[in-house]
């Protein structure tokens, strides 16, 4: 059962009869839930239901409801089962013949995904990027082609490294960060991949939950050697050829190796009015 994701009047009213009538509603965090059923003044029991105490719970629930008692799954906020432990307590019932429906509502990546302004055609919600920094980037390179929108979770604190790793992979791809989705700080930032990255670099990391979408491969222009050039020329002006390179690969998403190998070219042939070589 989906549950609001910031604004408490999101909850549907058959959710609010079916968690009146249920009885028990298994939570993430009962305290979170309590504030939501407090809202709406409904004071079905509750079970907590984790991914640390999953194993342990998913039994006991099961037994329960295989004596009749119906059992309302709820995450902290949005729909079970998107990055949670939910699905594995929905396979065990199926495969018990334990009868689940689901009461369909609020979500997190759905609502990102709508407000991106990006292709909803074809999209492929990925999770988490992992913690550290080699593990992203395989990740990130891993969808680089997937001919798809991507739409990520990721913590304020990982996101200005994050779109700096996205930037340098995917390019200049068209992409939006969503943040309090449905709050009254509800905030969506959207510009090219190495615009997002720059502003979040300097900003630090916002507050609030951040869903990340990103446009498919393919749909920025690819940057063709006379732009390439230009973006060199000026970048060079301000930049060593090591910053330069970088900054304009980042821009462009041309291979970062071609981009510093025609910078090193451009300013030993002296095109460049305050450009300096490495070393």
């Amino acid at each position: 059962m989906a549950t609001p994701i910031g604004n408490a009047a999101d909850i549907t009213l058959r959710a609010l009869d079916t968690l009146s009538r249920a009885d028990a509603i298994a939570c993430e965090d009962t305290r979170v839930t309590a504030k939501l059923m407090g809202i709406h003044g409904i004071h079905t029991p509750f079970v907590s239901y984790h991914e640390h105490n999953a194993a342990r719970m998913r039994p006991v629930l099961i037994g329960r409801m295989r004596q009749g008692e119906a059992i309302a799954l709820v995450t902290d906020a949005g729909t079970p089962l998107v990055s949670d432990p939910g699905y594995k307590l929905v396979r065990e019932c199926v495969a018990a013949g334990v009868a689940v429906t689901t009461l369909p509502g609020p979500s997190a990546p759905l609502a990102a995904l709508v407000l991106s302004g990006l292709p909803t055609d074809r999209f492929l919600f990925a999770g988490f990027l992992p913690n550290k920094a080699s593990a992203r980037r395989t990740a990130i390179g891993e969808l680089k082609g997937v001919p798809a929108t991507l739409v990520f979770f990721e913590s304020p604190q990982r996101l200005p490294d994050s779109l700096a790793d996205l930037a340098e992979l995917l390019g200049p791809r068209e992409a939006a960060v969503a943040r309090e989705l449905t709050k009254l700080y509800e905030e969506v930032r959207r510009g090219p991949l190495p615009e997002l990255a720059a502003h979040y670099a300097a900003a630090g990391p916002p507050r609030g939950e951040v869903v990340l979408v990103i446009a498919p491969p393919g749909a920025e222009e690819t940057a063709g050697a006379d732009d390439v050039d230009g973006l060199l020329r000026e970048a060079l002006g301000r930049l060593s050829v090591r910053d330069a390179a970088a900054d304009v690969a980042a821009r462009t998403g041309q291979p970062r190796r071609e981009v510093y190998a025609r910078a090193l070219e451009l300013a030993r042939d002296g095109t460049v009015a305050k450009g300096e070589e490495d070393g």
